[in-house]
């Protein structure tokens, strides 16, 4: 799944009808929301919108034809494999009726170029591991994070025997992380999921 680096617009003209679209990341249900209430054009005859944040999603026809406008945008967010984005569709009536399959191609269709113009990124899964470690294996764990790219360490303490470390990577690397701490220490070093 990937998500956007920054808000992107697109704007075309179908039939006499001006179209609209912004899309932006979105990292909660409430960021989502302001975004289309900060960029829903009041002037414009409807502001259609979708939004998909993990199993979260929502969409509005805003006066369109049941099923002609919010639908299909989230479909143009679904079809392009994107998660914690917000798009608003706003349409400027030209005078030409669309038709309840012309307004499905409009509006998905200028969501998904929106879509298909924007920087998209990777949504990469943090875990944050806490690590109990003696003092002279501190040192060579840290080292050995340069194998691990987006990985963050700190230290969160001591113990009379050695450090408290919390290590935050891609949950995807955490198996080999935790192998790898255990091959330096020996078997010694107690890594957890942070909070236990």
């Amino acid at each position: 799944m990937f998500t956007l680096v920054r808000t992107e617009r697109f704007e075309q003209e179908i039939k006499k009808s001006r179209f609209l679209a912004q899309a932006a990341p979105a990292g909660s249900e409430e960021e989502a929301r302001r975004f289309i209430a900060g960029h829903s054009m009041p002037d414009a005859g409807h502001n259609c919108w979708a939004l998909r944040v993990g199993d979260v999603y929502r969409f509005s026809d805003d006066g369109e034809p049941g099923g002609t406008a919010g639908r299909p945008i989230l479909q143009a967010i679904e079809g392009q494999e994107l998660d914690r984005v917000a798009v608003v569709v706003s349409r400027w009536f030209g005078g030409i009726l669309l038709g309840a399959g012309g307004l499905v191609r409009a509006y998905g269709g200028t969501a998904a170029s929106c879509l298909k113009a924007a920087a998209r990124e990777p949504i990469v899964d943090y875990a944050t591991l806490a690590v109990a470690c003696a003092f002279a294996d501190e040192a060579r764990i840290r080292s050995s994070l340069g194998g691990f790219p987006g990985t963050q360490v700190e230290t969160t303490g001591f113990t009379p025997d050695g450090v408290r470390l919390h290590v935050t990577l891609p949950r995807d690397r955490a198996d080999a992380f935790i192998r790898l701490v255990a091959d330096i220490s020996r078997g010694q070093a107690v890594v957890n999921p942070a909070g236990e």
